[in-house]
């Protein structure tokens, strides 16, 4: 299949860019930051075609157009929109002033293709690499948590089942800090202690246990990994054991056995480090609005899940770099 041919600047282009204000562009500073060729070879089995007839898009366009739309919270419609108006979004997806924008029906099919293909893990693992190159990864702890994402279809009532008609992946879940059950997802990410960059992620229906996660999020070059009392299981301990990384996840007390005066000082200890990672949750639900999932099924919630993650290591990567 033919493919469009973009990103050939003309004497407009030239012109613009002696227009640039004095101030930084974080679009295009991050533009530079890592190899997308890496990440559009990742993308290689994903075909995106266009309105019929019509040459194919270069996947990494619509790649770094997604990456915009959880940067800015866009719907499809407005990030086309966008894309043909804003001279910053263009710069960064590779697109000169001659060039038409992808609409937003070729978004969406792109992201229905790349929700089917399940590529996120390799994307993420793609810019792990990335990231271990530049030695931008401090690797001298890793802080592994986990937070509930309600899900976008409404809560089923008493006597209505556990699943919903509408969203069938999505399930019951604990909120222990509210003493309630809530409906939809739970996201799984390990972050690196040093740089408080994403370096794992995961997204299960909500009644998966962290522990039963906790294992893969494991990169296995950390010298210790810190965790919530959520996360105190023979299995993990065991893991970590095996591999020589350092146990620092917090005890929990059980009712036949408390906690001893020398647990209950590590846990104290233990609980400041560990919680730095609760800001990335933070991050996540306040500026990406994933307070609450925005599609129907776990592939595609996985999928921006996924994006929002990469996106917020590109952004922390900015600053890292900046500094």
């Amino acid at each position: 299949m033919p493919r469009k041919q973009v990103g050939q600047l003309g004497f407009e282009d030239g012109l613009v860019a002696q227009r640039r204000g004095r101030q930084r562009d974080d679009l295009e500073a991050i533009a530079g930051l890592i190899d997308w060729a890496g990440i559009e070879a990742v993308l290689a089995p994903v075909v995106s075609r266009a309105r019929k007839g019509e040459p194919s898009w270069p996947v990494i366009i619509l790649f770094k157009a997604l990456l915009l739309q959880r940067w800015h919270d866009l719907s499809d419609e407005a990030l086309e929109a966008n894309l043909f108006d804003r001279l910053s979004f263009q710069r960064f997806c590779g697109l000169s002033l001659g060039d038409d924008a992808p609409d937003h029906s070729t978004i969406w099919r792109f992201r229905e293709k790349l929700a089917k293909a399940g590529l996120m893990e390799k994307l993420f693992d793609q810019l792990q690499r990335q990231l271990d190159v530049k030695g931008v990864l401090v690797k001298r702890g890793t802080l592994i948590d986990a937070s509930l994402i309600k899900a976008c279809a409404r809560r089923p009532k008493m006597g209505e089942g556990k699943t919903s008609p509408h969203d069938p992946d999505a399930r019951f879940g604990a909120n222990n800090e509210r003493r309630r059950f809530e409906f939809g997802y739970k996201g799984h990410i390990a972050v690196d202690e040093g740089s408080m960059l994403v370096r794992s992620q995961k997204l299960t229906p909500a009644n998966i246990q962290e522990i039963d996660v906790a294992a893969s999020l494991v990169s296995g070059d950390e010298s210790i990994v810190l965790a919530d009392r959520g996360y105190d299981g023979a299995r993990l301990r065991h893991h970590l054991a095996a591999r020589g990384i350092g146990n620092g996840v917090m005890k929990r007390s059980q009712k036949d056995k408390p906690l001893t005066p020398e647990e209950a000082a590590r846990n104290h200890w233990l609980a400041p480090r560990r919680r730095k990672v609760e800001a990335v949750f933070g991050t996540l639900k306040r500026i990406y609005r994933m307070s609450r999932m925005r599609y129907f099924n776990q592939a595609r919630n996985a999928l921006a899940f996924g994006l929002a993650m990469f996106a917020f290591n590109l952004r922390r990567l900015d600053r890292l770099t900046a500094s």
